[in-house]
C-alpha cells in the first residue's frame, strides 16, 4: 500500500470518529442514551446504538453534501444488515428485551446541525 493511501485512510477513520463523536452528542441532547460506538457484530458494524424509553436507535452517521445524499448513500443490503445486527444485540441483552429497534440516520453536512432522521428507511422492513 503507498503511503499516500494509507494516509488518506487515515485521515478518513479520523474524520469518520470524529462525525460519530459529534452525531452521539446531537442524540444526547435529544434524550437519547448512548449505548455503544462502532459496535462490531457479526452481521456488521454498527455506527451508534441509542437508546430513547423503549426505542432501540440503531444509528447509521454519513458525511455527505445532503441529508437526501445521506439517505441514499446506504444501499439496501446495508440497511438489512443493520437491521439483523440491532435485532441480535436486542435479544441478547436483557436490558432490551421487548424494546422497537430502528434504523436512524445522522446526516453530516459542511457547516450545518447534524441532521437526525428517525426512522430513516421505514420501506425495508
Amino acid at each position: 500500500m503507498s503511503e499516500a493511501r494509507r494516509l488518506r485512510g487515515g485521515a478518513a477513520r479520523q474524520s469518520g470518529r470524529r462525525a460519530e463523536v459529534f452525531a452521539a452528542l446531537a442524540l444526547m441532547l435529544r434524550g437519547y442514551r448512548i449505548l455503544g460506538f462502532r459496535l462490531r457484530t457479526p452481521q456488521g458494524e454498527i455506527d451508534l446504538l441509542a437508546l430513547k424509553g423503549r426505542v432501540l436507535a440503531v444509528v447509521e452517521v454519513k458525511s455527505r453534501t445532503t441529508p437526501e445524499a445521506a439517505l441514499e448513500a446506504v444501499h439496501i443490503e446495508q440497511r438489512e444488515r443493520l437491521r439483523r445486527a440491532g435485532a441480535q444485540l436486542a435479544a441478547n441483552r436483557p436490558a432490551l428485551q421487548g424494546v422497537t429497534v430502528r434504523l436512524d440516520l445522522i446526516a453530516l453536512s459542511p457547516g450545518k446541525w447534524p441532521c437526525h432522521i428517525p426512522d430513516a428507511w421505514p420501506d425495508s422492513y
